[in-house]
Order: structure tokens, then sequence, then C-alpha cells
């Protein structure tokens, strides 16, 4: 297995590092042959080394890799030549088309959490939406005509609501087989209403799961007061971003909040949260969001490979981090105290555990 490692910007490298120990501890455990580890810079080091925050180079090597875990970036501490271009993670998806992007958000036992019963994911259409960084064949979706006005063009088209649709429906399938739309088609009937009529349309192939679409906005008062109630959602790109943080915090903290960015060929491990830069180099942040997104990417390899050894390795991952609350072992952002590399200490020791 080859994959590939970007260390990013701020707690990046120690996230990353942290991340990879416990993917390579896992895969032992699992009894899969050792990762072949491509490391490829981005952010601060590579504008430092190279001249740009995304090198042509990283994404070459990118081009031969299947799957990858991606850092953290900070983008608006860039230099300014450099933080008027699109964002690395954000050029890296449009690059190879990952237009899934899947945010899970559960409550773990030992960690104190806003929302007890949350247990959902988001699956978030990543290609275009209100993101202009990759809505636009080439430039931006955002223009401004003079200094005193901005615009910004939303744009949904069928072919993109198909695919994301398909991918909520497979996940529920394999859930607790409920899909709930969300969308503002009160107020942007043609994009929002394209985007959830299509979704209904799709719908149709899974008649064993239940559908039913929300605004936005009562989505966010209904997590608020009773996540337990949702599987899975799908959504756009701008409201799955939203969501996702609010869903991660219920559940305990942002340093939790994992994801997936997909397609059906190549898929990117990368934690919700930025960059932290306050944190970095204090051996402070908590790795789970990484760790949890890395066991999300082997369990994509082994489904895609009918790899075992991948999905339990990923099974290990995720049973080791649940294991590791329940002892009440937690980083200081969820009341504990244990540091970054002793949090994947205890992680490490789990993975061999059945």
């Amino acid at each position: 297995m080859r994959l590939g490692l970007i260390e990013g910007d701020g707690i990046g490298p120690e996230v990353v590092r942290a991340t990879r120990v416990v993917v390579d501890e896992a895969l032992a455990a699992a009894g899969a042959p050792a990762v072949e580890w491509v490391e490829l810079p981005m952010g601060h080091r590579a504008i430092d080394e190279f001249g740009a925050a995304l090198p042509e180079h990283t994404l070459r090597g990118l081009e031969e890799l299947d799957a990858w875990i991606l850092g953290p970036h900070d983008n608006a501490s860039y230099p300014a030549e450099h933080r008027g271009a699109v964002a690395p993670g954000g050029a890296i998806r449009k690059q190879f088309g990952l237009f899934a992007n899947i945010r899970p958000a559960r409550a773990f036992p030992g960690v104190r959490a806003a929302a007890p019963d949350i247990d959902l994911v988001i699956v978030r259409e990543n290609s275009e939406g209100f993101y202009a960084d990759r809505n636009m064949f080439a430039g931006s979706g955002e223009f401004q005509p003079s200094r005193d006005m901005a615009m910004a063009v939303g744009v949904v088209t069928r072919r993109a609501c198909e695919l994301i649709a398909h991918e909520a429906f497979r996940a529920a399938s394999a859930r607790r087989k409920r899909v709930t739309i969300v969308h503002k088609a009160n107020v942007l009937p043609m994009t929002m209403g394209l985007f959830r009529d299509v979704c209904y349309e799709v719908a149709r192939a899974y008649p064993g799961v239940e559908v039913d679409d929300e605004h936005v906005d009562a989505t966010a008062a209904h997590l608020v007061r009773a996540a337990g109630d949702f599987d899975v959602l799908v959504t756009e790109n701008l409201f799955g971003d939203i969501l996702s943080d609010l869903a991660g915090e219920l559940s305990g903290s942002l340093g939790m909040a994992a994801s997936l960015n997909c397609s059906a060929t190549r898929a990117m491990a990368q934690a919700v949260h930025g960059a932290a830069p306050t944190l970095a180099g204090h051996n402070r942040a908590n790795p789970v969001a990484l760790q949890l997104s890395a066991a999300m990417l082997l369990r994509w390899l082994g489904t895609r490979d009918a790899d075992a050894a991948a999905s339990d390795a990923a099974d290990r991952i995720e049973r080791a981090v649940a294991a590791t609350f329940a002892a009440g072992i937690a980083t200081a952002d969820l009341g504990g105290q244990v540091s970054t590399a002793e949090f994947t200490e205890q992680v490490c020791a789990r993975v061999h555990r059945r």
C-alpha cells in the first residue's frame, strides 16, 4: 500500500505524525504489509523551499497515488502574494475530482458531549455550490464590479446532485436507513430546488431508505435540540461545511471531527479542523480527527479493493480511539491532561486488542 503524506501547517506535522504511527500499528496488527509512505510538501514549508504553497511536483506526486492523508493548512497566514490563490485543500479536491466530503459526528463514552446521542454522517457535495474556489472551470465564482459591490455565484448541476445523492443513500443503506436532504429551496428555488428534487429522484432507487427534507436553518436548530434524530444528511458545499462544524462541536470537540474527500477512484483523509497555529509545537493538539479520518481512508480502500486487512485496521483504529476515551484519557480540548504523543501511545497500544 502506497499512501501520500502531507504535513501542512500549524499543528499539521504533529497530528499527521501521530496519525501515521497509528495507521502503521493498526495495519501491522491486522497482518497487512507495511505502508510505503510518500511525503509531499505543502504550505509554509513549500513556500519557503519551492515558492508555492502547493508545488506542481506535489500534485504530480499525488497523481501516482490513490489515497493520501492531508494535514491542515493555514493559508490566511501565507505571505500576501500567496493568500489570493486557491487554498491548497480546495485545489487538491478540484484537481482530482473529489466530489464527496463525508463527515461523521458521534459522541464517545467518556467524552462530555453537548449532544450525547449524536451519531450521524453529513454527506457534503464538494465540487460546486457557493464555494467560489471550485465552482468555475477557470477562475473564481466571486466577482467585484466595483470597490463597493461584491457578488458570488452558486453553481448546482444535476450530475453533481446525482453523484452526491447516491453517496448519501449508499451510506444510509449501511446505517439506520434514513436520509435527510438539507436545502434552502424556500428562498433559492432554482438552485436549492434542483438539489432537493434530484435527491428525491435518486431516492427512488433506494426503496429501503426513508427520506425527508429540511431547510438548513431548521436543521441547525434541530441538531442542537435533538441531534439523535438524524442518520445521514446530504447537502451542498457551504451548508455542509457549516453543519458539520456544528455537529463536530456537539459531539464534544472539533478536535474529533473526521472527514474523507473522495471520488470513485481516489480518496483523501482530512480533519475538519484548521491548523491551530497557537498550539503548534506544544504537543497539545488533539490528533483524533485525523486518526479517525485515516480510519475512514483505510475503510474506503478496504471496500474498493476487497482488502480485509485494510478494513480490519480501520475497525481497530476506531475501537482503539473509543477505548482510550472510555478509559478517561483525553487531550486538553476535551478536559483531559495528556499530550498529543501520550494520547497516540494509548491508541497504538489498544489497536492490538480485539
